[in-house]
């Protein structure tokens, strides 16, 4: 799978990307979650889509990965900035429409983009996301998850090792319960990570992010099709949003993954991929 990387320019900061196959189909747009760079997408996912004949675009997130990254707590965007991203990507690619695709917060801007942009976004495909300005049941995050949240304060962000321990932490609560944890696969993801940022620290600026939508749609206006991945198993965001997407959006469909967290195990990607292909090819390029 030949995929060529290239610098996008988006307000003030440039944007690390990735292109993998040809628009034969039409291009995909992948926005990960929060503190997230585009290593977070299991690679038999994308190969799955480019196999397809789709043209499948990652990127970093601001302070994520080969993206522009200031010293933790120099935060100078918000969350209208991360959604007009994804829009300055789809221009750079000359992407008139797209099909976009978006992971926890990925999803969110996704369909912040879908609302203020309906004419350039053919479908979405939330995964482990919330439905956007809509109020649901929510379970809240896990205790567990907070300890160890809470341990971040006194984290050397200069031991790599500490560093890797504390990352690899996060993965394993947030693996779910449908198999034993594969921790050298989420070893190796974070080593990744940590050899392509000069500070993993300031990937968690995103949780310090201000600034509100200035919109009065919600996701149940939502007009394009809508495919809902989530775990059952989330301890970040519980399968109740999911739940309740499906049940705003007029064109919904849901994919419930049995026993799986706030994650995409490999395992699931072929599967998850050929759904993903099957909503996509229903609404082509118009």
């Amino acid at each position: 799978m030949q995929a060529h990387e290239r610098m996008v320019h988006s307000g003030d900061a440039q944007l690390a990307t990735v292109a993998s196959g040809k628009p034969q189909k039409g291009t995909i747009l992948m926005a990960m979650g929060a503190t997230a760079s585009m290593l977070w997408w299991p690679d038999p996912l994308i190969e799955g889509l480019v196999d397809g004949g789709y043209q499948v675009i990652r990127f970093d997130h601001r302070d994520t990965g080969r993206s522009t990254t200031k010293p933790r707590g120099e935060i100078s965007y918000d969350l209208d900035d991360l959604a007009g991203d994804l829009m300055a990507i789809l221009d750079a690619y000359g992407a008139s429409q797209a099909h976009l695709v978006g992971m926890s917060l990925g999803g969110y801007l996704a369909q912040i983009n879908s609302l203020r942009h309906p004419e350039r976004v053919l479908s979405l495909t939330l995964i482990a996301s919330e439905p956007f300005g809509i109020s649901y049941e929510a379970e809240g995050i896990g205790d567990d998850f907070m300890a160890h949240f809470g341990t971040m304060a006194s984290l050397d962000w200069a031991d790599s090792d500490a560093v890797a321990a504390f990352l690899l932490r996060i993965a394993e609560l947030s693996s779910g319960t449908r198999g034993p944890f594969d921790r050298r696969a989420a070893l190796d993801r974070i080593e990744g990570e940590l050899s392509r940022t000069s500070s993993m620290q300031s990937a968690f600026n995103h949780s310090m992010m201000a600034g509100s939508i200035d919109l009065h749609q919600t996701a149940s206006d939502l007009h394009c099709p809508v495919l809902v991945i989530h775990g059952s198993d989330d301890p970040i965001i519980s399968v109740n949003a999911a739940h309740k997407s499906a049940q705003v959006v007029s064109r919904s469909e849901l994919m419930i993954l049995e026993g799986v967290g706030h994650e995409l195990l490999v395992q699931d990607a072929p599967v998850i991929a050929q759904r993903i292909l099957t909503h996509c090819s229903a609404h082509p390029p118009k």
